[in-house]
């Protein structure tokens, strides 16, 4: 094999077309998700690894639109199969689009995200290495109900491979199982392939009848026995697709534990594959940490966070229950518990968003603070600035969104409501549970609340018109 990260002498055709009944779902099979990405999606970025884009073909049928588009940003290429009438027809579909381009070809399925790029390119070297046809992936299941069955001769060579449907049940009783992934001399594939008939219960033409094509033209198939047989482990249920999301959770954790994070009560932790997390930052039980999202080194993620599509610098204390989405977050800053970042924010170093504190879109500036109950959004908060307990930006006039700017060292006081458009000065106060609607100059003081009237003995003689004993 090449030492390149791609082998320009390999094609690969990716089976994606069925819809996949089992699921009991309108969805396409390969749509559905298992460890932060579509299956599609996990088999195309592996198959990516091992040859170039263009010669990566996935075999689209139902939902043929809605497939392309989950993968077409990775450069691949696309055949339709308009009909579905078997795995071997579904490379029959795909020769237009990979014959004469590479010396071998490589089939495996849209719907098997847990192969991993070693086994596929230890095939490949199997077959590159060899004068055979032809060499599939084998294992040994407990139970390999659903599994074509490798059928040898007493030599223990391969003699053909048995769909579950048309085997005996002598070949029933076999353990050694046929995974679907195949890597072919081109030239001989696409020679014989037109030989595949549909004679067999389910009438459709089996890509696994290749091996008694080619071995009746005298040709030899070898097998690669994978010890490890959850990496060839397809999805037909939805049982079967938790139990490959697990699986691909765990690959991530071990991932992420083993450069240095320390994850606590890893079984109940979600993170997704593109996230990144710098070493010596623990990680809470029950926390999400999803999509495209960066965490920086020594940084605390309480129990229960959801954090998505944002980046932490280093140092960040998130407390338990929050959650973060689409913002970034600077070195030092403290973020809940209970607090909620909805997108579009950017909290700078030191700063602190506490308990029940919703932001969107919005700025927090060096060492400002918002700890309690206060809702700031379309707001640009300047350093060192206090937002008291209960305050709000009214940033919506029913229309359109008005922004809310608060310069460096104000203090607004608690219940304040900031009506937008409006620009609070820098080192101005705002009086605890004032209005605010113009303007409030640098270093002043703002109330916008009426004069407190105290009128004694009022209560008393209320009760005493009411019949009370006063």
């Amino acid at each position: 094999m090449a030492k390149n990260p791609t082998d320009a002498s390999v094609a690969i055709i990716v089976l994606a077309a069925g819809l996949g009944t089992r699921m009991k779902s309108k969805k396409a099979k390969v749509l559905h998700r298992a460890g932060g990405r579509t299956l599609i999606e996990h088999v195309v970025r592996m198959c990516r690894r091992v040859a170039p884009p263009e010669n990566v073909v996935v075999v689209v049928g139902h939902q043929a639109e809605q497939v392309q588009e989950a993968v077409r940003g990775y450069g691949v290429r696309f055949a339709v199969q308009k009909e579905q009438l078997g795995t071997g027809h579904a490379v029959m579909a795909a020769r237009e689009a990979v014959e004469g381009r590479a010396d071998y070809v490589a089939v495996l399925y849209g719907d098997g995200p847990l192969l991993e790029e070693a086994t596929l390119r230890a095939l490949i070297e199997k077959e590159q290495g060899s004068t055979a046809a032809a060499a599939i992936i084998t294992t040994v299941l407990d139970d390999p109900t659903g599994y074509g069955r490798v059928i040898t001769d007493s030599e223990g060579r391969i003699q053909a491979v048995v769909e579950q449907k048309a085997a005996t049940p002598e070949q029933l009783a076999i353990k050694v199982v046929n995974s679907g992934i195949y890597c072919f001399r081109a030239e001989l594939l696409w020679k014989h392939i037109t030989e595949l008939t549909t004679d067999n219960p389910a009438g459709e033409y089996y890509l696994t009848d290749m091996v008694e094509v080619l071995r009746r033209a005298g040709h030899d198939v070898e097998t690669m026995m994978v010890e490890d047989s959850s990496q060839l482990l397809g999805i037909n249920t939805r049982v079967e697709l938790a139990v490959v999301d697990r699986i691909l959770r765990e690959r991530k954790l071990r991932e992420v534990m083993l450069a240095g994070v320390t994850v606590e009560k890893p079984e109940t932790v979600t993170i997704d594959p593109d996230v990144e997390i710098g070493r010596d930052t623990i990680v809470g039980p029950f926390t999400q940490i999803l999509g495209r999202t960066k965490i920086g080194e020594d940084c605390v993620i309480g129990a229960g966070a959801v954090i998505s599509d944002s980046e932490l610098a280093d140092g960040v204390e998130v407390g338990p229950l929050t959650v973060i989405q689409d913002s970034k977050v600077g070195p030092g800053a403290r973020i809940g518990p209970y607090a909620r970042l909805r997108f579009g924010n950017r909290i700078e170093a030191g700063a602190a968003v506490g308990n029940f504190v919703e932001l969107k879109n919005a700025e927090l500036g060096e060492g400002a603070k918002a700890l309690h109950l206060a809702y700031l959004g379309d707001a640009a908060i300047g350093p060192g600035v206090n937002v008291g307990a209960g305050t709000i930006t009214c940033n919506y006039d029913g229309l359109k969104k008005h922004r809310t700017e608060v310069e460096a060292g104000a203090f607004i006081g608690s219940n304040s409501t900031l009506v937008a458009p409006v620009k609070i000065g820098e080192g101005a106060y705002v009086g605890a549970g004032s209005v605010i609607t113009r303007d409030v100059p640098a270093d002043s003081l703002a109330l916008g609340r009426s004069r407190q009237v105290v009128k004694e003995g009022w209560a008393r003689e209320r009760r005493k018109k009411k019949g009370g004993d006063g």
